[in-house]
């Protein structure tokens, strides 16, 4: 009976990452809380900065979600791992570079959809192309053109982009599937 109380009471509290998700935010508030006795101006500083930094990352991370949800929805496993898998061609390599060089915001907002297309079965390999490509920006390249000129900028790029798939490759031998999932 004892035990029957027991395995019913740990399935009641969240367990291992549940239970840090519910806790941060407590603790974030609480800490809120005692500013807002002790240092009201500083603390309103504070919360206003947090919500200045929301702002700035609510929408891409709305994006990635919104990715994330049609993922989920119309994407099956097999289709992720024929495309991005451990196994893919040479293709899956230059759609995640790809998408690495057009993919916007911070890169924080990625993580949770590059996990998940992970779990679905994308390789280390690709996933690491796709975040050491997130260095070039189209947008920015007129900039750095008219800075560092045409040559500089063009060598830079595509040693940017090459040096993405060595770091791929290596980091796919390096680690197999496997050990990270």
């Amino acid at each position: 009976m004892n035990k029957v109380k027991k395995d019913s009471a740990q399935k009641a509290r969240p367990a291992g990452p549940a239970r840090g998700m519910i806790l941060f935010p407590v603790v974030v508030a609480a800490i809120y809380g005692i500013l807002f006795v002790v240092m009201p101006g500083k603390a309103l500083l504070a919360l206003e900065s947090s919500g200045s930094v929301f702002r700035h990352i609510a929408m891409p991370l709305g994006l990635v979600f919104v990715v994330m949800l049609a993922l989920n929805l119309f994407v099956k496993p097999s289709q992720v791992v024929k495309v991005l898998g451990r196994g893919s061609s040479i293709r899956g390599v230059i759609l995640a570079g790809a998408a690495g060089i057009i993919s916007a915001g911070p890169i924080y907002v990625w993580y949770p959809l590059l996990k998940d297309l992970r779990e679905k079965g994308a390789g280390n390999s690709q996933i690491a192309v796709f975040l050491c490509n997130r260095a070039v920006k189209p947008f920015l390249l007129p900039v750095m053109i008219g800075y560092f000129g045409w040559r500089y900028v063009g060598i830079l790029t595509a040693l940017t982009v090459l040096g993405s798939i060595v770091v791929g490759y290596s980091l796919g031998m390096l680690i197999k599937e496997e050990e990270v999932l």
